[in-house]
């Protein structure tokens, strides 16, 4: 069946070249890059910067305006929480209970489907039974959306047609704009599920009402509020027919001015109305703030708003979209003329985008994807020394990602750098699969016999190995099982990957057996251009060549001038230069892609010139293919004295897999056994010093769940103290943006404390958020890609107003980057101060700034990062101890006893420990008396209805105005109710008129309380959240925290009070669940991997020689990793490079995307050990040796046949993968881990070419001595 469509697709080359054509067309439209392709419409791959592996949440959310944690508690979250328990697929269920509202979030098991679980939620809210809330409260299901949906946050700014800041602009003024308009607008576009608003104030009418004017006027404060509702309503009297025409009718009594409700008439006496004027004084205010947010943008006050995506829905197409409707609405945004003329207009601001983030991901991918191809055309043009075959193997590369690209939208891959990760780490196997087949190709034109149609010899070469090409696919996709069956975040992270690696791979493979033979026909038939019509085609090379350079593109002129010149030199001088030919052309071409490579690569940064980094380039390529081109030119030599010596050679791998094995489960655990056995004889071994020394070398690598990736922002969370309030926070706030905007490599601070009006946002007033936009390291586009500006001859940057800048002596904040020059040969401005190498030390700089009295301290946290975590356990910090107890008391105390001992934990940042301080907030309780009320006629209706008006204020109506509503809202004025005391001596009026001091009717009292109450599952719950040292892992912490408290409690330092459970939690958690699953699924995938192999060689010897090969990459792999974390290793510079900078050197734990590294290893390591072991097969079958010289001889010739396109494939890889491990862009923190075992392995895997034989050789040997005929039988 395969050789039929083989054959069908080569006869048939026009079909072959429609569905080519085809094919690419298809896959630039599906691309997810920011290509510009006008000629072809676009529907790219739904695209994101990382996956959600959030959980599958609902979000159940309840307002109950001025109601205080407690009562929110004790009669919304809780009854809430346990009926929603039993809900069909419910994990768990956490809650929170703030001043105002309840949020409840309900986990469901990751099998469950999003919307699915929201109808049943919305079915189990419209069938509680009655009596469980209030009666004035109402439970409503979230936005369908997580709050990694948060893709676009803005503010609102006055601003002149220039764009520069004018202000201007009242923030109820701005609030307004937002809510009424803007918020509308932006959530009509397709895919948003929710915009909320979040600072500034809302405008509200406020009638502040006078209790001694109540008392003079004989009015209680019960027919003011009477007399608002009936001040503002509108009716409607049906219609009315007058000379055939019918009018509607309206009733006009909304208000719409403050002399409306002054008119009120709230009773009259004596025939004189009394007016709400006359007990009252109306305004125009702000709504209290307390249940909201404030928002500050470097020290000034703003008004903003978060669009948050729908689940599931395309992050980079609905920002995109929002942005279009941002700029169809901005002109129709509110302007105002100011004092001094200037025009003032209402503009959207955005401080984060998640656009650049998206954007420069892909542009790290894009870049490193390109690179490699670059790379990979250099060593397939070396080593295959053949242009034609080189053309064709290099061009399976974009051609395989491209159709990728297409699998990936239709069978709902989303892009994002994760999933993009697998078409990185898959070409190495798939230029394999090029390599395989025109190097069987060009073997078959050699030895095709004299007359044979070339159609038929392209055939017969590409049958031949189309089974050996389809295994290797096979036994690569098999590897990656484990990765397939990988559950929760760790599923959703790294699932996507295995799908673009595996579409990449069957991409690969359809464009080899397919594609490529019909194509292989065409070069390998084209004639050379001879005589005249030639050298015109050269002389149109040479004159057109620097033509093209000028104006079009300079590296391509160039290089068709050079060829144009090489090939006129060949044309007069054919005696001196034929022997030449092919090395001319292989040379030139080496070089031009070479340049290429070092303009776009730079590996040695911009302080070098481009000679430089294309000579350092020049160098790695030498040493490398260098090398390799050594080990084949001795392969024989090196393989015969192995075969002679298997003994000796053979404890070379065994020691490289025990160092692997060492620096992997540490020394400890691989030797555990030998203490063992010399304690029975009385001797410590590990006292000694051999044994500590190896101990200390060898302790084991780390874990952790993922590393970070690089956001490009950061977010400071740091909380208050419990009992600080509003106008503290907001001054604490603006404090902390001013400080951290004064640091000259942050961009923009935008601060958040309390909530956006949204579900997904439950944050208290006391808890920050401010979002830290730093600058990248230089100046870049939108792809992240690097800008080029002029310099003059000294090195100075030359800027607009003819100033200049010299980089050695002037810091960059000096100079506005706008004022520089685009040059594209020129150099990239460093927009960091020299000091700063890191974003970690542009953190360091924010923590040394932000240390504001009464404020805790933060954990370095990114907005996407944290995120997630919140979403998957709830709290704000990566590792935290969860506290459950039966009162919060108990929980606080038992907290702060974590949080001492935790402290004392070498691994644990200190100042990064905290523990909730949960019943630190001021309540003023108002206990009334029942006995004393009773003597005045009053109940406890009377009295609280009386206390939530008076105190609290009441909304009692709405104003239409328009589009518009604002509440109104009655109360007693602020002096009669902001004072304690002034409460105290409030009248509270009785049935018989008379009015009573408060403090007679009720007990007046003062008690900390919770400012939130957190529960999980309908059990209270505090955090203890902790954060690590940076040299230490994850897992190792929490280990060593765990091992720490459990004795402290052993020794009865630490007492766990009745009722009191803790429970480590954290994103180590999706480590240690991937662990286990893989400690599973690993060893059923290496069974399936044998088993294919095992139906390919019919042999377990075969296929146990094939394993040694992956023993042996793996050892590689761990290898690397710990050459990584040594100072020590590659530790020098090269012209001011350090080596370890330039590889992103330094300690890498074990986390799920190492491991990915070393899953994508199995498939590489594989086949080139079934490569090996065919030929050897092979061999054996052709020549049947029946001694042991000739066993070795056969098994050398199947050794020198095999050993070129298995050098070529290791060499492609490893190459190929010095642009990943050269990255610093965004998301580089997440390819580099995938890489590193990679890079490892294949390094040390060269040594498979000389073990596979050498094991067969002596399986071979012990066979043949026993019989000697036992290869001659059938």
């Amino acid at each position: 069946m395969l050789n039929r469509i083989i054959k069908y697709f080569l006869e048939n080359r026009l079909v072959t070249v429609l569905i080519l054509l085809g094919l690419v067309a298809w896959g630039i439209t599906t691309a997810p890059f920011n290509w510009e392709v006008s000629f072809l419409p676009r529907d790219p791959v739904p695209v994101d910067a990382i996956p959600d592996i959030g959980e599958n949440q609902q979000i159940v959310f309840t307002e109950w305006m001025g109601r205080s944690p407690q009562d929110v508690e004790d009669q919304i979250t809780y009854p809430l929480t346990t009926a929603l328990l039993g809900l069909p697929g419910v994990k768990s269920v956490r809650s929170s209970s703030a001043f105002g509202f309840s949020s409840i979030y309900i986990i469901f098991n990751e099998d469950i489907e999003f919307y699915w679980s929201r109808s049943r939620v919305l079915e189990k809210l419209n069938s509680l039974p009655a009596g469980l809330l209030p009666e004035d409260v109402q439970p409503k299901l979230g936005p369908d959306a997580t709050a990694l949906g948060q893709v676009y946050w803005y503010t609102l700014e006055g601003r002149d047609k220039d764009g520069n800041p004018t202000g201007g602009w009242d923030l109820h003024e701005l609030r307004t704009v937002q809510d009424y308009y803007i918020r509308y607008a932006l959530t009509a576009v397709d895919g948003v599920a929710e915009v909320a608003s979040v600072g500034g104030y809302i405008k509200e009418y406020q009638v502040d009402v006078d209790p001694a004017a109540l008392k003079a006027h004989g009015v209680s404060l019960m027919d003011v509020m009477q007399a608002v509702r009936n001040s503002n309503i509108d009716v409607g009297a049906n219609t009315i027919e007058v000379n055939q025409v019918d009018y509607f009718v309206r009733g006009l009594g909304y208000v719409n001015e403050l002399a409306d409700l002054d008119k009120a008439v709230v009773k009259v006496t004596d025939n004189v109305p009394i007016r709400v004027q006359n007990v009252a004084k109306v305004n125009i205010g702000p709504q209290p703030r307390n249940m909201s947010g404030i928002l500050d943008k470097s020290g000034a006050e703003a008004v903003g708003g978060v669009v948050i995506a729908r689940y599931g829905d395309n992050p980079l197409k609905i920002i995109n979209a929002v942005k279009e409707e941002i700029n169809t609405i901005a002109d129709g945004l509110p302007s105002k003329t100011l004092e001094d003329g200037t025009v003032s207009k209402v503009t959207i601001v955005p401080f984060y985008d998640r656009t650049g983030l998206i954007y420069e991901t892909l542009g790290t991918l894009y870049e490193a994807i390109s690179l490699q191809v670059l790379i990979t055309i250099i060593v397939i043009i070396v080593m295959v020394y053949n242009l034609r075959a080189s053309i064709l193997i290099s061009a399976l590369l974009p051609l395989a990602v491209l159709m990728c690209f297409i699998f990936m939208k239709y069978l709902g891959v989303d892009a994002n750098i994760v999933a993009l990760s697998g078409i990185a780490i898959a070409i190495g196997t798939m230029v394999d699969l090029g390599i395989i087949l025109n190097e069987n190709i060009l073997r078959h034109f050699e030895i095709a016999p004299e007359g044979q149609s070339k159609v038929k010899t392209v055939y017969h070469a590409t049958s031949e190995v189309a089974t050996a090409i389809v295994t290797a696919v096979s036994t690569t996709i098999v590897s990656f099982l484990p990765v397939f069956t990988l559950q929760a975040a760790e599923g959703k992270l790294f699932g996507p990957l295995a799908y673009t690696k595996t579409f990449a791979l069957i991409s690969a493979l359809i464009f080899t057996l397919i594609i490529m033979p019909a194509f292989s026909y065409w070069i390998f038939s084209l004639k050379k251009a001879k005589g005249k019509t030639g050298l015109y085609l050269n002389y149109l090379l040479f004159i057109g060549g620097p033509v093209i350079a000028f104006w079009v593109w300079s590296w391509a002129g160039w290089v068709l001038f050079v060829y144009g010149v090489v090939n006129i030199l060949l044309h007069y001088y054919p005696d001196r230069l034929s022997r030449y030919r092919d090395l001319m052309r292989v040379g030139v071409t080496v070089v031009a892609v070479a340049w290429l490579l070092a303009t776009e690569w730079v590996p040695l940064g911009v302080s070098n010139s481009l000679l430089v980094n294309f000579l350092f380039i020049a160098v790695i390529l030498g040493l490398v293919l260098g090398g390799f081109a050594l080990f084949l030119r001795y392969y024989p030599r090196i393989l015969l004295w192995c075969l002679d010596n298997k003994g000796i050679f053979l404890i070379v791998p065994i020691v490289i897999i025990l160092l692997g094995a060492n620096i992997w489960l540490g020394f400890d655990r691989v030797f555990g056994l030998i203490p063992k056995a010399t304690e029975k004889l009385g001797w410590d071994i590990r006292q000694t010093t051999l044994w500590t020394g190896a101990s200390e070398t060898f302790p084991g690598l780390g874990e952790e769940f993922m590393p970070s990736l690089n956001e490009g922002s950061f977010l400071l969370m740091p909380t208050s103290m419990p009992h600080s309030g509003v106008e503290v926070n907001r001054e604490v706030l603006r404090k902390l943006d001013m400080m951290v905007t004064a640091i000259p490599e942050v961009d923009m601070v935008v601060g958040k404390a309390g909530r956006a009006e949204t579900a997904i946002d439950p944050a208290p007033m006391s808890m920050f958020e401010n979002t830290i936009n730093y600058k990248s390291e230089y100046v870049t586009d939108i792809n992240g890609n690097k800008l080029r500006y002029k310099v003059n001859e000294d090195g100075y940057f030359e800027l607009k107003g003819g100033a200049t800048y010299d980089p050695e002596t002037m810091s960059p904040e000096q100079i506005d980057v706008n004022q520089l020059k685009p040059d594209r040969n020129g150099k990239y401005f460093r927009q960091w101060r020299k000091h700063i190498k890191t974003p970690d030390d542009i953190w360091d700089e924010i923590v040394a700034v932000a240390n504001v009295p009464g404020v805790t301290s933060s954990p370095k946290l990114q907005p996407i990062e944290t995120r997630l975590v919140m979403l998957q356990t709830g709290m704000r910090a990566p590792m935290g101890i969860k506290v459950y107890g039966p009162d919060l008391k108990t929980i606080e105390a038992f907290g702060m006893q974590l949080e001492k001992y935790l402290k004392e934990v070498p691994s644990v940042k200190k100042e990064a420990v905290f523990a909730d301080r949960i019943v630190g907030k001021p309540y003023l309780e108002i206990d009334i008396d029942r006995d004393k009320i009773a003597r005045y006629g009053l109940n406890i209706r009377d009295v609280q209805d009386y206390i939530e008006t008076a105190i609290g204020g009441m909304q009692l109506s709405t104003t239409v105005e328009g589009r518009e509503r604002f509440p109104i809202r009655v109360r007693y004025a602020r002096e009669y109710r902001d004072d304690p005391t002034a409460i105290e001596a409030m009248q509270v009026p009785t049935p018989l008129g008379n009015y009573i001091p408060l403090s007679q009717l009720a007990e007046i009292s003062y008690r900390p309380g919770p400012e939130m109450i957190k529960g999980e599952n309908s059990f209270l719950v505090g955090y203890v959240l902790f954060d690590k040292l940076p040299q230490y892992a994850e897992v190792t912490v929490v280990e060593a925290a765990q091992q720490h408290l459990r004795q402290k409690i052993d020794s009865g330092e630490l007492v766990v009070p009745a009722g009191v459970r803790y429970q480590f939690s954290g994103s180590y958690e999706n480590q240690i669940r991937a662990e286990k699953r893989l400690a599973i699924v690993v060893p059923l995938c290496l069974l399936a991997i044998f088993l294919i192999l095992y139906f390919q060689f019919k042999a377990v010897s075969t296929t146990l020689f094939v394993f040694s090969g992956i023993s042996m990459a793996f050892a590689g792999g761990f290898l690397m990793l710990w050459f990584y974390g040594q100072d020590w290793f590659m530790d020098f510079s090269i012209l001011g490079t350090n080596m370890r900078e330039l590889f992103q050197m330094k300690v890498y734990n074990l986390s799920v995307a190492v491991w990915v590294g070393f899953i994508a290893l199995f498939g590489i390591a594989t086949d080139d050990g079934v490569v090996v072991a065919t030929y050897l097969k092979q061999s054996f079958e052709k020549h049947t040796p029946e001694n042991v010289k000739e066993v070795r001889m056969a098994v050398l010739e199947a050794g020198k046949k095999r050993v070129l396109p298995a050098m070529m494939t290791t060499a492609t890889t490893l190459l190929a993968l010095l642009p990943i491990l050269t990255s610093s862009g965004r998301g580089s923190d997440i390819m580099i881990p995938m890489a590193i075992p990679s890079f490892g392995g294949m390094i040390i895997e060269v040594i498979t070419v000389l073990l596979v034989p050498v094991l067969y050789c002596w399986w071979a040997e012990r066979k043949v001595k026993g019989n000697p005929e036992v290869f001659n039988e059938s």
